[in-house]
């Protein structure tokens, strides 16, 4: 029997060469697919190319950059994760990237996060707007307001 899929606990997806949750370089268009069952769509950010990338892409779209710095052991990161996906699908005129705090350990220290998840907003690149920890009402209420820029 194949691998299970290493992303995401619940999935009960063998992983393959179709699995979105395990592998962007899978994807034949280039762009990061959503996980299983999610609505919106987040993009993973594993390297600063991508980074980068986003960073461009917001900025040149003149659209808001929502960035969610979380761990893989962190619970209330979990708690969030649903949510962050729903936002995404609802605000399209946004996007929505993920970080791992160990991935990319010295990127965030330069973000100066210093717990999870944190949630970063940013227009034009630079940082408009923060939330630590996993206050679902008030991510809610944050993303409305960015929205309305």
């Amino acid at each position: 029997m194949g691998n299970r899929c290493a992303r995401t606990p619940s999935c009960r997806k063998l992983w393959s060469r179709i699995c979105c949750c395990c592998s962007n370089i899978n994807n034949t268009n280039g762009q990061a697919r959503s996980k299983h069952g999610s609505k919106g769509m987040v993009y993973p950010v594993t390297r600063i190319e991508i980074w980068e990338e986003k960073v461009t892409e917001a900025k040149n779209n003149g659209k808001i950059l929502v960035v969610n710095f979380n761990a893989s052991w962190c619970v209330p990161c979990k708690k969030l994760e649903p949510i962050f996906r729903e936002l995404a699908s609802r605000y399209p005129s946004m996007i929505f990237v993920t970080i791992d705090v160990e991935e990319l350990a010295e990127f965030s220290n330069e973000w100066n996060v210093e717990a999870t998840p944190t949630i970063v907003f940013l227009k034009d690149g630079r940082q408009m707007d923060k939330l630590v920890g996993a206050e679902t009402s008030e991510l809610q209420k944050k993303t409305a307001a960015a929205a309305d820029l």
